[in-house]
């Protein structure tokens, strides 16, 4: 029982965690960090939702879970069972396993939805894209709305629009591309991959969905960062301003854009240059690699 007690006690670690890095404001001076964080979280919460029922299920043996597991095994292989432990504690032991099997299940659903989408995208842009010298590196789709925006995958792709040609100065379009460039190289759809898993199997819980958002946010932080240290602020926030003005976007299922979410918020944060806290940034990340090594060790323990 003490085991379940101390995956129950992470369980509300992981909210009381991701309650308080969704109200903070020093993860938007450093969005790396951040997101770091936010992963030890889900990684943290999926494991203790597994790891919870498996532990009420396993009380009997008095053991940490994985050894409880391998127990377990060897008495049903024997035909024999510890005093305790009956079919309602053996159920709890499967709701463990579903829980994960869940888990998987809906991140490889979300993989495989993301890859085809890009591919339908990706067959469809050889028919109807074109390379323009005003945005090299990019294919440009004869749309009069505002899109810009990164097909992530082994072969990324970068996608502006005319509209944003037209919408766009020479500087302002070379930081859009440098921050497409950016979800590209650090492979941001990798990072909102659990999220969006953990949406999918966790629904009943608000916070899950809350965190999916703020990570997205993050993202989008992250690719600004990198793109006006290429090309400083000001260009940056002209074009997300322009973005925001413009109204209609488009992004397609399974691209990121650079004009998707909070553009007010992000211009803004452009403007105000302010350090990244490091002590406050060393503290999450100690808690973040704390959170995460609790359940592996009531696990392996």
């Amino acid at each position: 029982m003490a085991y379940a007690v101390h995956f129950a006690a992470t369980m509300l670690a992981c909210y009381l965690t991701a309650q308080v890095l969704a109200r903070s404001t020093w993860t938007w001076r450093s969005p790396r960090v951040a997101i770091v964080c936010w992963q030890a979280v889900g990684l943290a919460l999926g494991l203790s939702a597994m790891g919870l029922p498996m532990a009420l299920g396993l009380s009997a043996y008095d053991l940490p879970t994985g050894s409880a597991l391998l127990a377990l095994a060897s008495d049903l292989a024997h035909g024999t069972l510890p005093i305790g432990e009956t079919a309602f504690h053996l159920a709890g032991v499967g709701v463990g396993f579903g829980i994960g099997a869940v888990l998987l299940a809906t991140t490889v659903r979300s993989i495989h939805g993301t890859v085809r989408a890009q591919r339908r995208h990706r067959d469809l842009l050889t028919l109807v894209a074109r390379d323009d010298p005003a945005a090299p590196g990019a294919l440009v789709l004869d749309h009069p709305s505002a899109a810009a925006y990164c097909l992530p995958g082994v072969k990324p792709q970068v996608v502006v629009s005319a509209g944003t040609l037209s919408l766009l100065d020479r500087a302002e379009l070379a930081a859009v591309l440098s921050h497409e460039r950016a979800h590209a190289n650090e492979r941001h759809d990798l990072v909102l991959l659990p999220f969006t898993a953990l949406c999918r199997a966790l629904p009943w819980f608000g916070w899950v969905r809350d965190a999916h958002e703020r990570v997205a946010l993050l993202v989008e932080m992250r690719a600004d960062d990198k793109a006006r240290e290429l090309h400083a602020e000001a260009p940056l926030a002209g074009a997300l301003r322009r973005f925001a003005a413009a109204g209609h976007r488009v992004t397609p299922a399974g691209a990121l854009g650079v004009g998707d979410r909070d553009l007010d918020v992000r211009v803004q944060r452009l403007l105000v240059i302010d350090r990244p806290p490091r002590v406050l940034g060393a503290v999450a990340l100690a808690v973040a690699t704390t959170l995460v090594a609790l359940p592996i060790s009531l696990f392996l323990s």
